[in-house]
């Protein structure tokens, strides 16, 4: 087996992380993106031609200008569809894989960062979808009702009704704009049914104008 391997999740070691504030990513969910800058695509054409796996990363102010601190925890995903433009795009989609934890940030050529990640802390996401139980779906939609009326944004309630817990929670923390540091508690969340407890508050503090630091 290659170095850049686990044993335990059989994931690289070494991958590269694209540092987006505001954006997160749960294993089995999907994340478009439209990649322009020369590093990125870059970063792109590399993961392709290994083992197509990118970590998203927030960093710990909302510039992503020169190299800025991470947080500790990222979303992994796999490309899982990729189209190259005319005007010398790539858009492409990540299918997410697993969460991971910074070991440490290398001293790199490519224009774009790398990081040890380590994966052992969300063994769990490499599993099947379960339930997420131990939370109020109800009084989460209540709360996700008066945020969207609110803002005066339209929904698809018939889809969110069919929508497993799961993916709907963590479809939810990953569409719903919050800021940088909200964004990171969901994703830091140990469980699923923490991770909607998390969102309703948010919900509430966002609809009456409040917000974490």
């Amino acid at each position: 087996m290659p170095e850049t391997e686990t044993v335990a999740t059989n994931l690289p070691t070494v991958i590269p992380v694209f540092p987006l504030p505001k954006v997160i990513l749960f294993p089995k969910s999907n994340l478009p993106l439209n990649i322009f800058e020369p590093r990125y695509l870059k970063m792109i054409d590399d993961a392709r031609a290994s083992h197509g796996i990118i970590g998203m990363i927030q960093p710990k102010t909302d510039t992503v200008e020169g190299t800025p601190p991470l947080y500790a925890t990222g979303g992994a995903g796999r490309i899982t569809n990729f189209v190259a433009t005319d005007d010398g795009r790539y858009l492409i989609r990540l299918t997410g894989i697993s969460r991971f934890q910074v070991s440490e940030e290398l001293a790199v050529t490519t224009p774009y960062r790398q990081i040890k990640a380590t994966w052992h802390p969300f063994s769990a996401d490499t599993l099947p979808l379960s339930e997420a139980g131990g939370f109020d779906r109800a009084s989460l939609m209540k709360e996700l009702q008066s945020y969207l009326e609110a803002r005066g944004l339209a929904a698809d309630y018939d889809g969110i009704k069919a929508a497993p817990d799961v993916v709907l929670i963590n479809t939810l923390s990953m569409i719903i704009p919050l800021t940088t540091g909200e964004k990171q508690a969901l994703l830091e969340d140990e469980t699923t049914a923490e991770r909607a407890k998390t969102l309703k508050t948010l919900l509430s503090m966002v609809t009456t104008g409040q917000h974490l630091n």
